[in-house]
């Protein structure tokens, strides 16, 4: 049997609203570690990447592996039904083709629960090392180094060992901000010729990343 229980429902409300608009499906992958989700956008030009620890739960059980293939925007409905305060608890028993959702108020004054069918997914673990070309968008955005600032997470910490220059799609960056309700920073890795890593770190149970295929120029064809 599979049960993970969340003191606040609001972290995978918020969890699901960083995602559904990158992806349609995704499997959730469960075992005694703790959850994790990797999928790459219909177009392949982005790879979502979310993990969340085992320790991060008020409860977690996972007596075998299991993957729970869900429709994320079937998800996002349940979801809407709990209130932010409200415990949230997903069950799924072994080789089961359902998975249940339970909210519970604080005060115990209501509880309700929602069944929804899992999908048979397509698993496909995919390194992170692609590249793409598009013509959505492109900006140029200049950031300098704060960090003696009052509040940490304003700070702009910048780490460099070489220069880069890389072209990215704006649509897509504009998709990762809707996890910015679950960090209070963001972190941005670049490379030459390999995606840029957006992570945003989940306080007490894990991190989201978004991975994005640089565009790739004229000349370099």
């Amino acid at each position: 049997m599979f049960e993970a229980r969340l003191l606040r429902s609001s972290i995978l409300k918020k969890v699901l609203e960083a995602i559904k608009d990158l992806l349609t499906q995704a499997t959730f992958d469960c075992d005694d570690n703790g959850i994790q989700l990797q999928a790459m956008d219909n177009s392949h030009v982005s790879l979502v990447s979310l993990t969340l620890r085992a320790d991060g739960f008020d409860k977690y059980r996972c007596d075998r592996n299991i993957s729970l293939g869900m429709n994320l925007s079937s998800m996002s409905k349940i979801l809407k039904c709990a209130g932010d305060k409200d415990t949230v608890t997903m069950k799924a028993q072994d080789n089961a083709d359902t998975v249940t959702f339970v909210f519970e108020s604080p005060n115990q004054e209501k509880v309700s629960d929602y069944e929804m069918k899992l999908m048979n997914l397509d698993l496909e673990h995919l390194g992170v090392r692609f590249s793409a070309s598009g013509d959505i968008g492109s900006a140029n955005i200049a950031l300098a180094q704060t960090a003696s600032v009052d509040k940490e997470e304003e700070a702009v910490v910048i780490e460099m060992e070489e220069p880069v220059t890389l072209t990215f799609a704006c649509q897509y960056l504009n998709y990762f901000t809707k996890a910015t309700s679950l960090s209070p920073q963001v972190q941005l890795s670049m490379s030459a010729d390999v995606p840029l890593v957006v992570e945003y770190r989940i306080p007490d149970i894990g991190h989201i990343r978004y991975y994005l295929a640089p565009k790739i120029d004229d000349d370099d064809n």
